[in-house]
Formats: structure tokens, sequence, C-alpha cells
């Protein structure tokens, strides 16, 4: 008998998704960018960079047209998204590609909203959903950083790499914080809502 489309939905484990096998194909992809970049093989490491970059905008885009959106993937999206981003500015800080306060910056922002995550998981709240500035701080930060790496290359090529991996990070940042004062304010709802709620 063959199984209609909606019913392989019905049957199909939460975790055995498309986009799912994408976040995490991401996560396989962060020790082999850490290794090739502490390793100086940069222009591996730049291409190991764009695909993890690329396979975000894809993950989602697939969820979206097989109709394969799942709580697990919400979680796990994100979660691949900050673990890179992290590990890249690690081992770019350390070769001096980026400044350290650039790691500070962005990390200071994820710690808040672990820190807001802890607060609704002891209140029994459920992770905040994606939000759309969020996405596109995200979005722009994991571009900024393969161009960042990029800007060591010598002449007109690094040099513009130079001025556009900048631009989209600090445009990534500022993104980046203006979604954590959305998260930040959407947590305080859902703690206030579940406080009249008692």
């Amino acid at each position: 008998m063959i199984e209609t489309g909606s019913a392989a939905a019905r049957t199909r484990p939460d975790w055995a998704t498309v986009p799912n096998l994408v976040s995490v194909l991401r996560l396989l992809l962060v020790p082999v960018f850490a290794v090739l970049a502490l390793r100086g093989h940069d222009a591996w490491a730049l291409l190991v960079l764009v695909v993890a970059g690329a396979s975000d905008w894809v993950d989602g885009r697939l969820a979206r047209a097989l109709n394969q959106q799942s709580r697990l993937g919400e979680l796990l999206d994100p979660s691949a998204d900050r673990l890179f981003i992290l590990v890249t500015l690690l081992v770019l800080a350390s070769r001096d590609v980026v400044p350290w306060w650039l790691v500070v910056v962005i990390v200071g922002r994820d710690l808040l909203l672990t820190l807001v995550l802890a607060v609704l998981m002891a209140r029994r709240i459920g992770p905040l959903p994606v939000h759309f500035v969020g996405k596109a701080g995200t979005f722009a930060l994991l571009y900024a950083l393969p161009m960042l790496l990029l800007a060591r290359w010598p002449g007109w090529l690094g040099t513009t790499a130079d001025v556009v991996g900048w631009a989209m990070a600090v445009w990534g940042i500022a993104l980046y914080w203006l979604a954590g004062a959305v998260y930040v304010r959407q947590a305080v709802s859902e703690l206030r809502r579940g406080s009249r709620g008692r």
C-alpha cells in the first residue's frame, strides 16, 4: 500500500525531517571548521563557513516547502546557529582575525538569553518562538564571519571583504541585540501571564 504524504507525516518521528538533518549537518561542521581554521587552512575553513551559512537559509526554506516544521527543529536550528557562531568567534579571535570585544558583545547576548530561558524553564514555560529579527541578525553574522576571514586575503579582495564583513557584523549585532530585547519582553509577558494564572 502506498502511504500518502499526510499519513507519512503522522507516523514520522519528530526528529526525522529533512530540515532537522540539515541542522545536524551544520552542527557536524563546527569541529571541521575549527580544525581547519586553527591549522591555517583558511580556504577550506572559509568554504565550510559558507556552506554552514547557506544551510541556515536552506533548512528554513525546506521546513516550509515540505511542511516539516517540528518542535525539535524550533530548538535545534537556533542552537546550531549559536554554537557555530560561538566556535567561529573563538577561533577567529584566537587568531587575531576579529577582536575579543566582538566575542564579548555577541556571546553576552546569548548568555543573557540563556539566563532568560532558564527562568522560563524553572516556571515550566516553554521556549519562546524564534523572532524574525533574531533570525535576520543571525543570518547577517553567519555571513559576516566568513567575510572577516576572507579579509585576510591580500589585495582588493581582502579590502572589500573587510568593509563588507564589518558592515554586516555591525548590522548583525544591532539586530541580534534588538531581538534579545524582544525576547526579554516576551519572557516578562509570559511570566506575568503565568503569575496571573495561579
